[in-house]
């Protein structure tokens, strides 16, 4: 995800919320940091609300706020973490089967 869409993601989440743009900010970034570190160490497919509730537990400890107000920010930014989340998951699908063919490759020769 660019900058340009997380601020675009904090910017429409600030806008239908009543929490200021930093701490919306705050929120967002620290969801989606421990998402793409999540898609990388793991190779478990989650259910979209099993990874939210993750997410909201992971980021209420790490930034101090309430579950209400992580709830409310990550719920409100729904469609973007959807989307790193199946980008992530495409990437990973697209390396695993390059590794498959590398694999493949040297077993045979």
């Amino acid at each position: 995800m660019t900058e340009q869409e997380i601020n675009r993601a904090i910017q429409y989440v600030t806008a239908a919320t009543s929490y200021g743009r930093d701490t919306v900010g705050e929120i967002l970034r620290t969801g989606l940091s421990e998402l793409s570190l999540l898609s990388a160490q793991s190779s478990r497919r989650f259910e979209r609300e099993d990874l939210l509730g993750y997410l909201c537990q992971w980021t209420m400890k790490r930034t101090g706020h309430p579950e209400p107000l992580v709830r409310e920010v990550l719920d409100g930014a729904g469609r973007w973490l959807d989307e790193v989340a199946t980008t992530l998951a495409e990437q990973r699908q697209t390396e695993a089967a390059t590794g498959d063919d590398d694999e493949a490759g040297t077993a045979s020769a």
